[in-house]
């Protein structure tokens, strides 16, 4: 049994890292300020020693350090277009806090810290699909934001011997991922309007395309990152590989539903990529990754738990 600190851990994908080392047996502790988290993510889930605090903050970093063996660090800001809104705040959270969870876990001797990513960082580079080795080019802060936390990770691992890996993600859906703010993914978004009734938004003319991943396949790249030997120093994108475009996502969303509302389309956000698909060639080659849930398995089971909080809050 190894010990984990995730940090962010009360929101969607750090509860769901929690929820599985814990089903593994793992000793689980979360560092949440609660400012996007939420307490209700953590109580069906057993054993989980929480700790209320903001990686901006590095005592409290420290203190949550403490004893670990792996730190997974989730905790941002993760939105583009509250980054364009607010660039101090998320700046804070992202860059910030990345340094002082970087610096803390170092001076703890933990193992291995494995980095949250984002595939923004590849930014509007035409060549799909996006490899590791690409030039990046933010166009948002939020982007930027990230990249430079991964190039503190790998700078960390080559000044200090800190072993740190980067997992870039590419836009993770799931249950838990919360349908109440206009900066939520698009799949969790559009969930909530059908079941609604609602004709629901897309920003553009609907045919940028996405590599949706859904979080189970996160999770299991996440965990590997761990502890594959080959990892550290490392920035290892973990998708399915594929892609779809916002209106074919909402037909079949509609599909599942039962319902036909056609969307209502508005000027694309700045900020926002056209197109993104992951090359998870060097996933499978260092981590043994391959995508555990499809797309269409991951939307029924996500449309299943929506439709659950849907209902839950009617009554």
């Amino acid at each position: 049994m190894a010990s984990y600190l995730v940090t962010g851990g009360a929101g969607f994908i750090g509860s769901h890292l929690s929820e599985e080392l814990r089903r593994r047996g793992h000793a689980v502790r979360v560092l949440d300020s609660l400012v996007t988290g939420k307490m209700r993510n953590l109580e069906h889930i057993p054993g989980v020693e929480f700790m209320q605090g903001d990686v901006a903050d590095l005592d409290a970093c420290r203190r949550a350090v403490e004893g670990m063996d792996y730190v997974l660090h989730q905790a941002a800001i993760p939105s583009v277009p509250k980054s364009v809104k607010d660039p101090v705040t998320s700046n804070r959270a992202n860059i910030d806090g990345s340094l002082n969870m970087l610096v803390a876990a170092r001076d703890a001797g933990v193992k291995r810290l494995v980095y949250a990513g984002s595939s923004s960082a590849y930014g509007d580079t035409p060549t799909l699909p996006k490899r590791e080795d690409m030039p990046t080019r933010p166009l948002s802060p939020y982007a930027l934001q990230k990249l430079v936390a991964e190039q503190y990770c790998q700078m960390f691992t080559d000044l200090y011997g800190f072993e740190t890996v980067t997992i870039r993600y590419f836009n993770v859906f799931g249950p838990r991922q919360d349908p109440g703010s206009p900066y939520s993914g698009v799949i969790s978004l559009f969930a909530t309007a059908l079941l609604a009734g609602r004709r629901p938004t897309i920003y553009g003319d609907g045919e940028q395309t996405r590599d949706f991943t859904y979080v189970v396949n996160v999770v299991d790249g996440v965990l590997r990152a761990c502890e594959a030997p080959a990892a550290a120093g490392h920035v290892i994108n973990v998708a399915t590989g594929g892609r779809i475009s916002l209106n074919e996502l909402l037909r079949v969303m509609n599909e599942t539903v039962g319902t036909d509302l056609q969307p209502i389309y508005q000027d694309a956000r700045v900020g926002d990529v056209r197109d993104s698909q992951a090359d998870i060639a060097k996933a499978e080659g260092v981590l043994g990754y391959a995508p555990r849930v499809s797309l269409e398995d991951g939307l029924r089971a996500t449309l299943a738990w929506c439709r659950e909080e849907y209902t839950a809050q009617k009554v």
